[in-house]
C-alpha cells in the first residue's frame, strides 16, 4: 500500500460479512493492521447479516466489534421475531450498536410504509436496551428526522452513518446531538464535493471515519486500484481528505476521530 500511516484508527462502519470479503478475510484485516487500523466495527444489515456479523468477531477477538440491525432494503424482514433476534445479539457483549437501520428512498426496494415501521421499531427497541444506533438515510431526510426526533430523548446516542447530505440535513443531525460518519464519498470530486464546504461544521467530539467496504471506495487513491472492492485499509484516505477539508493533520484528525468512536462505542 502506498500510503503509509501509523496513527491509531478506527472503522466505524465495514461490511466484512459481505461475500466479497468470504476468500481473504485474514488478509484483508492484516492490511488494515498494518496503516492503523486498531478496530473495526462490522456492520449488520439484517438478521443473518447480523449473526454473521456477530460470529466474525468471535473470530478476531478484540480488533471487530459489531451492530445489529435490519438495513432499509431489508426493511419487510422486520417483525417480532426477528426484533426478538436482534435484542438476544445485542446482548452479546461484542454487538455495541443497534443498526444499521434508517430510510433509503433512493432504491426504494422496500416499501416506503415497510421503511418507517421498520425504523420506528428499531429506535424503540434500541431505546429500551438502552442502546446507541448506527442511522442510514438516503433520500428521505424528512421522514427520517420525524421519526427520529420521536425517539432521541430516549436513545443514549447515535450516528448518522455514511453522511452524504446537504448542510441544512448536517444541522438538523446536528441539532439532535447525532455523531456523523464520514466515507469514502467525501473523496468523490463527482458526488461527494458539496461536503468539503460544511465538514468543519460537525463538532470535534462527534465527528467519526469509516469506509463502508466494500462500497464507496475512495476515488484518490493513486495508482488507481485494479479492484473496485473497498477495504478497511482504505481509510487512510478518507482521513487525508478529511484532514484537508478541516485544514487539520492527519495525527490530529486520527486522535480525534479515534477518540470519539472509542467513546461512541465504549471501547
Amino acid at each position: 500500500m502506498s500510503h503509509q500511516n501509523s496513527y491509531p484508527l478506527i472503522d466505524i462502519g465495514a461490511n466484512l460479512s459481505h461475500e466479497s470479503f468470504a476468500a481473504d478475510l485474514d488478509q484483508v484485516i492484516d492490511e488494515a493492521l498494518q496503516v492503523g487500523i486498531i478496530h473495526m466495527v462490522v456492520t449488520g444489515t439484517s438478521v443473518s447479516g447480523s449473526e454473521a456479523a456477530s460470529s466474525l468477531c468471535s473470530r478476531y477477538g478484540g480488533l471487530l466489534s459489531s451492530t445489529a440491525g435490519i438495513h432499509p432494503h431489508e426493511a419487510e424482514e422486520c417483525n417480532s421475531q426477528a426484533l426478538a433476534t436482534l435484542a438476544a445479539l445485542a446482548g452479546e457483549s461484542h454487538v455495541l450498536a443497534m443498526g444499521e437501520t434508517g430510510l433509503d428512498y433512493f432504491r426504494d426496494f422496500s416499501p416506503r410504509e415497510s421503511q418507517r415501521e421498520a425504523f420506528a421499531s428499531q429506535l424503540a427497541q434500541a431505546a429500551e436496551m438502552n442502546m446507541p444506533v448506527f442511522l442510514h438515510q438516503r433520500d428521505g431526510h424528512q421522514d427520517f428526522i420525524d421519526i427520529l426526533r420521536k425517539y432521541r430523548n430516549s436513545l443514549p446516542k447515535g450516528v448518522v452513518h455514511c453522511f452524504t447530505g446537504t448542510e441544512s440535513e448536517l444541522r438538523d443531525y446536528l441539532d439532535l446531538d447525532m455523531h456523523i460518519g464520514i466515507t469514502g464519498w467525501i473523496c468523490d470530486e463527482r458526488r461527494g464535493h458539496h461536503l468539503h464546504e460544511f465538514v468543519s461544521l460537525v463538532p470535534e467530539n462527534r465527528l467519526m471515519l469509516e469506509t463502508d467496504a466494500p462500497y464507496l471506495m475512495p476515488r484518490t487513491i493513486r495508482p488507481k486500484p485494479k479492484t473496485r472492492r473497498n477495504i478497511p485499509a482504505n481509510l487512510v484516505y478518507v482521513l487525508q481528505t478529511v484532514a484537508a477539508c478541516l485544514g487539520k493533520n492527519e495525527k490530529y484528525v486520527a486522535e480525534m476521530t479515534t477518540g470519539n468512536a472509542g467513546d461512541f462505542f465504549g471501547l
